[in-house]
């Protein structure tokens, strides 16, 4: 009887993780439609068809989704890692080399899926799955100090260099700062391309997301912000939560969940205000200081900093939301819809980018979606979203894993693994 109740205990915790998966690719799919995939990046359509609808959803974008949803999704990576290592620890045996090669797959899978979105992140989250297996001997309390030196802008400071940084705060700029917040907030930028190129076809295509946008990103992610190595501090964040346990016992300790959303949302608060009492205005783009040659002031690192971790917590205050409105007995056969689809996340991911490509590309249907306005993304993105969930739901009745988990997890072992339920037959 212990074991059964075990064992369920065990279900509840993975189909917490996995809905909780597939509730952060919501705020993917939405953040990218915005961004059209990366083939258009003027997201303002003169004559508006809808300007009221377009600003509550322009706010909607920016202040909740924007930067949130893609930390949750980052963490999650950094706790599958602990649960894969875990359960092979458990059966005795050495699952890191395994590992290894199935980062080597999956960063293939992440070129595949660059070809269609040049903001595909897989390749990075192969790179920092290779860091974490090199990490997994660390004590917590080193794998801890280490995040927070990244957190606390330790990197920022070191890409600005120690010697550029000033108390003196009357720093001007020669020309205005173009950052985009929205850019900064989804790991990735943009180019100086808004039109739609017609006469491309998707090699075309293919090799300017493989050879110059990916360039781009990259420069963006690790030389114009700390971006990248944040991501980094999620992974190894999402392996030391796993290690302590969090999700063995989310299921039983309920009251831990509201305490946690609660000091979430006030951190994530007091760390807003103390940044906009450090920098009363917008931060000063410090990356543009710097390629001027001018001293970036302290109160500018220390506001982005701050920033950076008020969203952190604000991730943190969606998921831990999330957690508690799964455990509602109202609630809970309704969030569990997207188990389904969490559990088919990378399968899905990239479903999102090749459906992105075709409906944005010159190649697919660009000329048309192109010119949708903001509201109409919006719930494109919506529909495009309901319609994997169905398709989730009815897909792992009939096999095991998605194609895409499938073909992962097949090359991880290097043997076909078992792909169709089999049929239980009950005798009456």
């Amino acid at each position: 009887m212990e074991v059964d109740r075990s064992m369920l205990v065990s279900q509840k915790r993975i189909n917490v993780i996995d809905a909780l998966r597939g509730f952060s690719l919501l705020g993917v799919i939405l953040i990218h439609m915005m961004q059209k995939f990366g083939y258009l990046s003027d997201n303002i359509i003169e004559g508006a068809r809808y300007p009221m609808f377009d600003t509550i959803i322009q706010l909607l974008v920016t202040h909740v989704i924007a930067g949130r949803f893609i930390t949750i999704f980052s963490f999650l990576f950094g706790l599958s890692f602990f649960i894969q290592m875990d359960r092979a620890s458990k059966r005795g045996v050495d699952f890191r080399g395994r590992f290894l090669w199935r980062m080597v797959i999956l960063f293939v899978i992440g070129i595949v899926g660059t070809t269609f979105a040049y903001m595909d992140i897989l390749t990075l989250y192969a790179f920092y799955g290779i860091i974490l297996v090199l990490l997994f001997p660390l004590r917590n309390w080193v794998l801890i100090t280490l995040t927070s030196l990244i957190l606390f802008g330790l990197p920022l400071m070191s890409m600005v260099g120690f010697d550029n940084i000033t108390f003196n705060e009357t720093i001007t700029l020669n020309q205005p700062s173009d950052a985009n917040v929205v850019d900064r907030e989804t790991l990735n930028t943009t180019t100086n391309e808004d039109v739609l190129i017609t006469n491309s076809s998707f090699i075309e295509s293919a090799k300017d997301n493989l050879f110059v946008k990916t360039k781009e990103k990259l420069n963006f992610q690790f030389r114009k912000s700390s971006i990248g190595y944040i991501v980094l501090a999620l992974f190894i964040l999402g392996f030391v939560v796993g290690r302590t346990g969090f999700f063995e016992k989310v299921n039983i300790k309920r009251k831990k969940n509201y305490i946690l959303l609660i000091s979430f949302f006030i951190v994530s608060v007091v760390t807003k205000l103390l940044g906009r009492l450090v920098a009363p205005e917008n931060p000063t783009d410090i990356f543009l200081l710097v390629s001027q040659g001018l001293k970036v002031p302290i109160s500018s690192i220390i506001a982005l900093t701050l920033n950076d971790l008020s969203m952190l917590f604000q991730s943190g205050v969606l998921a831990m939301g999330f957690i508690v409105l799964y455990q509602t007995k109202f609630l809970s056969k309704y969030l569990d819809l997207l188990s389904p689809y969490g559990r088919m996340g990378l399968t899905n991911y990239e479903a999102q980018n090749v459906v992105g490509a075709i409906l944005f590309s010159s190649w697919g249907l660009g000329s048309f979606f192109g010119g949708l306005g903001i509201t109409e993304l919006f719930f494109l993105g919506l529909i495009i979203y309901a319609i994997q969930i169905i398709a989730s739901k009815q897909w792992l009745r009939h096999f095991l894993y998605g194609p895409l988990e499938w073909l992962w997890r097949s090359g991880t072992y290097m043997k076909w693994q078992s792909f169709k339920r089999k049929k239980t037959i009950i005798n009456i």
